[in-house]
């Protein structure tokens, strides 16, 4: 008997998408008005850095790419062909959105910079950080019995996330999730973990996701650091967006 020879398909040659081919697959993909969206702000913000006087100096310019570049990690000048290669964007097109996005961290802090200290000790709970383990499951019988597990058996925290958790991150780790800024978190976990003592197993706590047992490994208190700096700024910036919208919305 002869063996069996089957025909492997051929796959055919692909060309780069276009421009217009890329904006079809936005609107067929329902991702356009995001994209807009995101367009229409960046366009916002150049308005009122020219309203506001708000400008970027070439050293600060030069600055900032820097900065991108060491955090991206592509440092040499091959590296950074290479990622404006696969990016399928000029150097102009890259230093240009390197400048607006300085120039929106700028236009922030001069809008509200003096409000920063303001806003955070009023909302400073808000700004504190927990290394935060989980394990989530889908129904509450499984959620009840790994909790007891861990309380009353001293079952093994790591073991059972890797065995049952449902979440891909507390699966790969562990249970672990990583440190997190209570603001992050879903209100009903944020609220749940807000009084625990570092060890204590919590839960099962409902939300959207499923139910989750928590644990939180690690507390860090409040700190107004750089990132949490450039957080309340973000913050403030968005609530102004939307009151004037509102604002606008109410005048037509």
């Amino acid at each position: 008997m002869s063996d069996l020879v089957i025909e492997q398909p051929v796959l055919p040659k692909i060309s780069p998408a276009t421009d217009a081919e890329i904006v079809t697959y936005l609107r067929r993909s329902c991702k356009f008005a995001e994209i807009a969206d995101l367009t229409e702000r960046d366009a916002l913000i150049l308005q009122l850095c020219e309203q506001y006087e708000v400008t970027v100096s070439d050293e600060e310019w030069q600055a900032a790419g820097d900065a991108f570049r060491t955090e991206h990690k592509i440092l040499g000048v091959a590296e950074t062909y290479a990622w404006l290669t696969r990016q399928r964007i000029s150097v102009e097109d890259w230093s240009e959105g390197i400048k607006v996005r300085f120039l929106g961290k700028k236009l922030k802090a001069e809008l509200f910079g003096e409000a920063v200290d303001s806003y955070y000790f009023q909302n400073r709970e808000e700004y504190q950080r927990v290394a935060l383990s989980q394990i989530l499951v889908l129904n509450v019988t499984d959620a009840m019995k790994l909790a007891k597990a861990l309380r009353e058996e001293q079952a093994s925290f790591c073991a059972l996330a890797l065995e049952h958790s449902k979440g891909k991150q507390s699966q790969e780790n562990g249970g672990f999730t990583g440190v997190r800024f209570l603001s992050e978190l879903l209100p009903e976990i944020a609220q749940a973990i807000a009084t625990a003592i570092e060890g204590e197993i919590i839960g099962p706590i409902h939300t959207k996701l499923g139910y989750h047992i928590l644990r939180v490994e690690k507390r860090f208190p409040p700190e107004l650091s750089e990132t949490v700096r450039e957080q309340i700024l973000d913050t403030l910036f968005e609530f102004w967006i939307q009151e004037n919208s509102q604002a606008k919305m109410l005048d037509q």
